[in-house]
């Protein structure tokens, strides 16, 4: 099948002609993104767009603007008749550009052919900046990740500080954090009626700074007054215990007012909108996307599109509460699922790219196998607070039944012209090890497990155990390593019955905060003892709005209050992430000396004695930030530099 050939109309403007195209001599709502521009529903400043168009609105986007010299980029469109958005980017401007080490990354995966050079550092305040320079008056309002996450007083690794609300920092007006279809079509309604963005305080899901007296409604006793930012400064706890009550109410059906005062003002962050029905998730990938990046990049590669045009996302929000991951702060815990129908619609879709080959190359979200997933009784999820459905035990009231995913796999693989759909995304094995007692969901649970491993591996499973110490386990909201060996028995016996030779791809991830370099040590034992040459690993990066990273900061974990080491020098980073590479001989007298020095001469012979010299060809990966639609770090199998890894031995 082929598509048909689109037209330049089919684009959102990017130019004053385009506009004129459509007839248009103004815009409603001028997008700024630090993305280039990918008609795609993966890609968060073209599903903006696409809403907004759908109301009605006439919106426009000026991709990775040059924000040096004369801000041309800036003034080409004009006044927008309401605000300017500014839309950051996928990705966190600083995870997207710097490694865990501070190091410039060797590509921006979403910028064409993977330039370093279109987008500044925290393009939400240097592009507001530009804006409100240029138009006083017009109102700005902030989305994305980069906005949703730095929506109180955060630590921020790259400066090594804390910082304040980025409305302060930016001089915007507003903030939609979150997935924002719904709060930006109430707001350009709001708007458009007159209102004033200054008196627009009781929309859901965004965040504003007033004076004490300008709050809507004042201060109520339902709120839940935070530290203060001056508080935070003073005192670690403090910031640590703002982040208990962040985190809880950024995963509840039923939300509180959140209110931090930073000086003469404060920020009031207000609850989120309940979570979206399936009609409403389909309406979003419903809309007319082209599906390809727009025709001023014709001839170049963005990275971040080449490796998910070919891929479905069959839901959004998270229930697995990871403390370094920052999915459910943007996309909630409750898990959104688009219909069947919307599914199959966008599978046709991609069928029909003149390079769909008749692969798939992922079926899935934010966790592959968490679709179709829920309480069972609303009414006790209306009252969780719980961050995690599944840590430290899975909640009795979670139907685990893989039932409808099994039904999406089996209706897109009877496709005509379908080949192979592969699940690409991460698969909680937790989940597939899960008894819930009811005969019909066991039994979906271990057809799905086989179907998984039999029908959707290209042969390698990506599976995320991410370390092997119980206590760091913990910390992290993951389960107990020896769930993931009965997993891999699992594996490796499914493999055998069915003539397969698959792997399974463990991610690792050292420095986490409650890590020690004997929990490193222990960790290469266990995995040279399971015959593992390391390939996805990383450095544990603090990103803003996360547990770890405010245990990482703070030193407390902001639910006991009890103390957490962190290795937080290079020196004390490097001296861990070396233990993933017990398998390299110029790794073991770095190795040795490590053990003898905390005590571990016990691991040296097992560790660094004699080993197998293995067929593969495995080589040590530094995983990357995924260029994906699920705003998680993943690999992108792209080697560590060569000057990297030399710097790396040398500062060791």
């Amino acid at each position: 099948m082929t598509s048909e050939p689109h037209r330049l109309s089919d684009w959102l403007p990017t130019t004053k002609k385009e506009m004129q195209l459509r007839g248009w001599d103004e815009a409603d709502v001028i997008l700024f993104s630090g993305d280039a521009y990918v008609d795609h529903p993966s890609f968060g400043a073209a599903v903006i767009g696409r809403t907004l168009e759908a109301a009605g609105w006439r919106v426009a986007i000026v991709p990775q603007p040059d924000w040096h010299g004369d801000f041309r980029d800036f003034k080409k469109l004009g006044r927008p008749r309401l605000f300017f958005g500014i839309a950051p980017g996928c990705m966190d401007s600083m995870v997207n550009k710097y490694t865990a080490n501070r190091r410039l990354r060797s590509e921006d995966a979403y910028s064409p052919d993977g330039r370093h050079d279109c987008r500044p550092e925290y393009p939400t305040i240097v592009y507001t900046q530009i804006l409100k320079r240029l138009y006083p008056n017009v109102p700005v309002v902030l989305g994305g990740i980069e906005a949703s996450m730095r929506r109180l007083t955060h630590y921020d690794y790259w400066q090594d500080r804390l910082r304040r609300c980025i409305l302060y920092d930016s001089g915007a007006d507003l903030i939609i954090y979150g997935m924002g279809e719904r709060p930006i079509i109430r707001l350009c309604d709001e708007l458009s009626s007159g209102r004033s963005i200054s008196d627009i305080q009781d929309l859901p899901q965004t965040v504003y700074i007033a004076t004490e007296d300008r709050i809507e409604g004042g201060v109520g006793p339902d709120d839940i007054v935070l530290h203060s930012h001056e508080e935070c400064l003073e005192s670690k706890k403090a910031e640590a215990e703002n982040y208990r009550h962040i985190e809880e109410e950024s995963n509840k059906m039923s939300a509180r007012r959140l209110i931090q005062q930073t000086g003469k003002y404060f920020t009031v962050v207000n609850p989120p909108y309940p979570p979206m029905t399936t009609a409403e998730t389909d309406a979003a990938f419903d809309l007319p996307y082209t599906r390809l990046p727009h025709p001023k990049y014709k001839g170049k590669r963005i990275p971040a599109y080449e490796m998910i045009k070919h891929s479905i996302n069959i839901h959004r929000g998270c229930f697995g509460g990871c403390a370094f991951c920052t999915i459910s702060a943007h996309q909630g815990k409750f898990i959104a699922s688009r219909s069947k129908e919307s599914i199959l619609r966008e599978v046709k879709e991609v069928m029909r790219l003149d390079d769909f080959k008749g692969y798939l190359s992922d079926l899935g979200g934010p966790s592959a196998n968490m679709y179709g997933m829920g309480g069972k009784n609303k009414q006790i999820c209306a009252k969780c607070k719980r961050p995690s459905c599944i840590h430290p035990q899975i909640c009795p009231n979670l139907d685990t039944d893989p039932g409808k995913l099994l039904d999406i796999y089996h209706a897109v693989d009877s496709l005509p012209g379908m080949k192979k759909s592969f699940i690409g995304s991460g698969v909680r094995y937790d989940l597939l090890l899960h008894r819930s007692g009811d005969t019909e969901t066991d039994r979906n649970t271990q057809e799905y497990t086989r179907e998984l491993i039999c029908r959707h591996v290209s042969g390698r499973l990506k599976v995320a155990p991410e370390h092997t110490s119980d206590h760091v386990l913990h910390l992290m909201r993951k389960p107990p390593f020896s769930q993931f060996e009965q997993f891999k028995r699992i594996f490796d016996r499914i493999n055998r019955e069915s003539g397969l030779r698959q792997q399974i791809i463990p991610y690792f991830i050292s420095s986490h905060p409650g890590c020690s370099e004997s929990d490193m040590a222990e960790l290469a034992l266990i995995t040279k003892r399971l015959d593992f040459q390391l390939e996805q690993i990383q450095d544990f990066t603090p990103t803003p709005m996360t547990i770890s990273t405010e245990m990482w900061y703070t030193g407390y974990d902001p639910y006991t209050m009890e103390p957490v080491f962190s290795a937080k020098s290079q020196q004390e980073k490097l001296a861990q992430r070396m233990f993933f590479f017990w398998y390299k001989p110029e790794e073991r007298a770095h190795i040795e000396r490590e053990l003898r020095r905390i005590g571990r001469a016990d691991l040296i012979k097992d560790i660094i004695g004699s080993h197998p010299v293995k067929s593969t060809h495995h080589s040590p990966y530094e995983r990357q930030p995924s260029p994906n639609k699920n705003h998680r770090a993943e690999p992108d199998r792209k080697a560590q530099p060569r000057d990297v890894r030399r710097r790396n031995r040398r500062d060791r």
